[in-house]
């Protein structure tokens, strides 16, 4: 079980950043993570809800403290840096939820804590990634195996074929990816509309079926993966997969505007000091 608090993950990650370099992706700091904390497998795996382990969501949550901190920062293509002052700082736990606190008190003028559903917190992800993956996890399976094969396309993928019902050993379809419009690779795909993480043994069984029909693999689910399934799939002197979590599923479908719409709400601010002066 992971028994880190978000608190406790304020060192970890500012540590994090600067073993990378003074930026990193979310994945390169929860490697990093896990590699200064030496977590064990369970505590890696250990699952919040459906698609999201505890690491995952507790570091987010910790990412926002800093964030509003003023310790690190994040660009719009999700990599975090640290700032001048999160190179410098010497981090006091107590300190930072204090001021985040006090300022989330004075903006809101009604909560002592964050809410999860503030517009400007990373947290507010999740909120509607999993009332997506709860609607994509109800469709019918013949219908899901559709809305990949949509997405594949959207992607860039020609000729793309669902083939689960001819019994091809895991392969749910296939297509053809072509980069340039010069070099093409033929793809196979599995789609697996899962509530759980799918391990190691489902990645090495899709690997087997795969062989001699393709040149590169690629598994789609709802849930997450282990992170010995991350390992397997990228295993030294075995062909690559490539993995799409539910997390990466539900981002593809709101940047393809594939059943999600992204809506800008307009915010209206009073100037008072501006009558004061008239």
């Amino acid at each position: 079980m992971f028994k880190y608090k978000y608190d406790q993950l304020f060192k970890p990650t500012i540590e994090a950043l600067k073993q990378l370099g003074g930026s990193g992706s979310i994945n390169e700091i929860e490697e990093k993570v896990i590699e200064i904390l030496n977590l064990n497998d369970d505590e890696i795996n250990d699952i919040h809800r459906d698609n999201t382990t505890k690491l995952s969501y507790r570091l987010a949550w910790a990412r926002t403290y800093l964030k509003k901190f003023g310790l690190i920062e994040n660009s719009s293509r999700g990599i975090w840096a640290l700032t001048e002052k999160g190179l410098k700082a010497t981090i006091d736990e107590n300190e930072i939820k204090k001021y985040v606190v006090e300022k989330s008190k004075e903006n809101q003028e009604k909560s002592a804590t964050i809410s999860e559903n503030d517009i400007n917190d990373e947290l507010s992800e999740f909120k509607w990634k999993e009332e997506l993956l709860e609607i994509v996890k109800s469709i019918d399976p013949q219908a899901f195996e559709r809305l990949c094969q949509r997405l594949l396309r959207e992607l860039g993928f020609i000729n793309v074929e669902v083939t689960q019902y001819s019994n091809d050993g895991g392969i749910d379809g296939k297509g053809v990816i072509r980069l340039g419009g010069v070099m093409s690779f033929h793809v196979v795909f599995q789609a697996k509309r899962y509530r759980d993480t799918v391990s190691a043994s489902v990645v090495r069984d899709f690997r087997g079926a795969m062989i001699g029909r393709a040149d590169k693999g690629l598994i789609i689910t709802t849930g997450s993966f282990t992170r010995e399934a991350k390992k397997e799939a990228q295993r030294d002197g075995a062909p690559p997969i490539d993995l799409i979590d539910g997390n990466d599923f539900a981002e593809k479908l709101k940047d393809l505007k594939l059943g999600v719409e992204t809506k800008l709400v307009e915010e209206v601010k009073i100037e008072k000091e501006w009558f004061e002066n008239f």
